[in-house]
C-alpha cells in the first residue's frame, strides 16, 4: 500500500511562503492523480488543490493565485508551494493519492498531515 509523508509545514507570518513536499512510496506514482486538502480548526476538510498524471491542476477559490502544486515524478513528490498566505489557511495540510490518473476519480488514503500555523 502506498505510503504518503508529508512535510514543510511550520509556523509563517501573514504575508509568507511555505512549501509542503509529500513522498509518496510505491511504483505507480506516475500513474495517479495527487492532492492536497486542508482541515482548519472547527472546519471540515476540503480540497486545496489537486494535479493529475497529466499535469492539469485544478485549485480551491480560496487559494487560486497563490498556492501553486506540482510533482516530480522521479522523486515520488508532490509540493504545494504557498504563497502571500493569510491567517485563515492556518490548518493541518493532508496529501492525498487519488484512484486513477485523474483528480475526479475520488479518493480514500491519506497522509498524517502537516500543520501550518500563519499569524497575523
Amino acid at each position: 500500500q502506498v505510503q504518503l509523508v508529508e512535510s514543510g509545514g511550520g509556523s509563517v507570518q501573514t504575508g509568507g511562503s511555505l512549501r509542503l513536499s509529500c513522498a509518496a512510496s510505491g511504483n505507480s506514482f506516475s500513474l495517479n492523480a495527487m492532492g492536497w486538502y486542508r482541515q482548519g480548526p472547527g472546519k471540515e476538510r476540503e480540497l486545496v488543490a489537486a494535479i493529475s498524471a497529466g499535469g492539469f491542476t485544478k485549485y480551491a477559490d480560496s487559494v487560486k493565485g497563490r498556492f501553486t502544486i506540482y510533482r516530480d515524478n522521479a522523486k515520488k513528490t508532490v509540493y504545494l508551494e504557498m504563497n502571500s498566505a493569510k491567517p485563515e489557511d492556518t490548518a493541518v495540510y493532508y496529501c492525498t493519492v487519488y484512484y486513477s490518473g485523474s483528480y475526479d476519480s475520488g479518493t480514500d488514503h491519506w497522509g498524517k498531515g502537516t500543520l501550518v500555523t500563519v499569524s497575523s
